[in-house]
């Protein structure tokens, strides 16, 4: 097995059980043909799929969809993309999608990995956004954390030259590797200078966030962009 394929093999993600409501199956039913893409589909090709050669942003993780959708709503001159594995969440945004009528926003029910790999050609994608990913906080569940240099390294010939990765998450240990692995790319410059965690920021607060914040918790952000 390739190095490549062994890190693949280690999920950054478990898929949580839980019912669909009846609303998220319906939604599932009705509006996945419409704004649901399939990996086997290979590349996309924004200019076919949007109808429009708009910037595109690619959002890792959007959980119930609500700070996606907030997003395509309030910036129609952008496209975007988003990828989750649970279905109660690829459910909740497709209502969420059809409800608001936005045509800007297609969804992958997949491993992010594969389908930065098979579906997203090099320097097509504008903006990466990973939010609060799962922070493995354990220390031996570590390796599972998907901001690693590997994964950087396959992502970034995705992005433009140009182009911004943006994350954020609630743990501290996290924010600090995500900090240390950006920052070994040459090709990356921090927008906040060197060492720095970035203040501002267009990202809406999401429920998890506000959560977070009533339990204490600090957020951290890092915006670095492709200079090469």
């Amino acid at each position: 097995m390739s190095d490549t394929q062994h890190r693949r093999d280690i999920k950054s993600y478990v898929v949580r059980g839980g019912r669909l409501t009846v609303s998220q199956q319906k939604a599932l039913e009705n509006y996945w043909p419409e704004y649901g893409l399939e990996r086997n589909q290979g590349i996309v090709e924004s200019q076919l799929l949007f109808g429009n050669d708009h910037p595109l942003v690619f959002e890792i993780g959007f959980g119930m969809g609500d700070s996606l959708v907030e997003m395509a709503a309030a910036s129609p001159q952008q496209n975007f993309i988003g990828v989750d594995v649970h279905p109660p969440g690829i459910g909740m945004i497709l209502r969420k999608i059809a409800e608001r009528e936005l045509d800007n926003v297609r969804v992958y029910q997949d491993d992010a990995k594969l389908v930065l790999a098979e579906c997203m050609a090099d320097n097509s994608i504008d903006r990466v956004q990973i939010f609060f990913p799962d922070p493995w906080h354990k220390k031996r569940h570590h390796k599972r954390r998907l901001i690693q240099a590997a994964f950087i390294e396959e992502l970034l010939p995705k992005l433009k030259k140009g182009g911004v990765l943006h994350l954020a998450t609630d743990w501290q240990n996290y924010a600090e590797q995500m900090l240390e692995v950006l920052s070994g790319f040459p090709q990356l410059k921090n927008l906040a200078a060197s060492g720095n965690f970035s203040t501002e920021h267009e990202r809406p607060v999401t429920k998890f966030e506000r959560r977070g914040e009533r339990l204490g918790h600090g957020v951290w952000d890092l915006q670095f962009r492709k200079i090469s």
